[in-house]
């Protein structure tokens, strides 16, 4: 087992912990600190996959912009302390438990008949992976092969920025 096999299995196990610890809190603020750590964990792993661009713009986008935003408008909505609602098991919460159950088996046992032969395979990265993460690379294939949705995408972002600003502005005159 190499030291960055290591170290992605302790970055994937960060993430699936920070994602279930996000999902279980029931304070909106600590929710929000916990998907950081998600975000942060799989920007690591997107570095151990050889992908430094992609965990740069998660790091940036993510982690940054788009959290400030989530925290921005939890701070926003003022959230009172709210009667806590009693849960009591339905059935649809056994038929949850039996899936999560089942597809977990289902997981397990698809590892299982893999084999060894099969899991060595699925560990190695190809070899083009350490260029295929770069700016450049992504870059020329941005700007070559997907110039069309890129600048399609830029045009609908505008259209967004200047719908969000005309109503803004009948609201606030």
């Amino acid at each position: 087992m190499t030291s960055e096999l290591i170290v992605f299995i302790v970055l994937a196990a960060v993430a699936v912990l920070s994602g279930i610890l996000m999902i279980t809190r029931t304070n909106p603020v600590n929710s929000a600190l916990y998907l950081i750590l998600n975000f942060i964990s799989l920007a690591g792993i997107y570095l151990t996959l050889h992908a430094q661009f992609v965990a740069i713009i998660q790091i940036l986008v993510y982690a940054g912009a788009i959290m400030v935003l989530v925290l921005f408008v939890i701070m926003l909505l003022n959230l009172q302390d709210e009667v806590k609602l009693s849960e009591e098991l339905t059935r649809r919460h056994y038929a949850s438990l039996l899936f999560a159950l089942l597809v977990l088996a289902m997981l397990i046992e698809t590892i299982g008949w893999m084999g060894g032969d099969t899991l060595n395979r699925m560990q190695q990265q190809s070899p083009l992976a350490v260029t295929n993460g770069t700016v450049e690379r992504i870059g020329d294939v941005l700007f070559t092969s997907y110039v069309f949705p890129f600048e399609l995408t830029s045009i609908l972002l505008l259209a967004a920025m200047l719908g969000a600003v005309v109503i803004a502005k009948k609201r606030f005159p």
